[in-house]
């Protein structure tokens, strides 16, 4: 998807993706989606399955993205403290990226979240 020089793609992917939030494990996938945004870091997008979503407290945060749609929030109770906001879903997205619709992305730019691929920090 391209518009006006900005680009977004999504390719299915086989790397082991770890997400800890406060040094508990909160989501491990073998089946990411991995989208690639002009002018935002990668993001992989994981099936519900793979996250521990008894960790997730639903947000009243919500954005927009133009090329995306709107996203809903969840914020993580590892019980060593709240990391509010630190994920986020698309549930109805926009045609051109309904691969994403479901699944969760975590905000590797927080503090209290790492991301590892295939065991290395990233």
């Amino acid at each position: 998807m391209s518009a006006q020089g900005h680009n977004i793609e999504i390719t299915p992917g086989s790397e082991q993706v770890v997400v800890r939030v406060n040094d508990t494990v909160v989501a491990s996938s073998s089946r990411p989606l991995v989208l690639t945004e002009t002018g935002s870091p990668v993001r992989y997008y994981l099936p519900a399955d793979d996250v521990k979503m008894e960790l997730l407290t639903p947000s009243t945060t919500t954005s927009h993205c133009p090329f995306k749609g709107d996203a809903v929030y969840w914020s993580v109770d590892t019980g060593d403290g709240l990391a509010e906001d630190v994920v986020w879903s698309y549930r109805e997205p926009f045609p051109k990226v309904d691969e994403i619709a479901g699944r969760l992305a975590f905000w590797t730019e927080k503090p209290d979240v790492t991301v590892e691929v295939n065991g290395k920090a990233g």
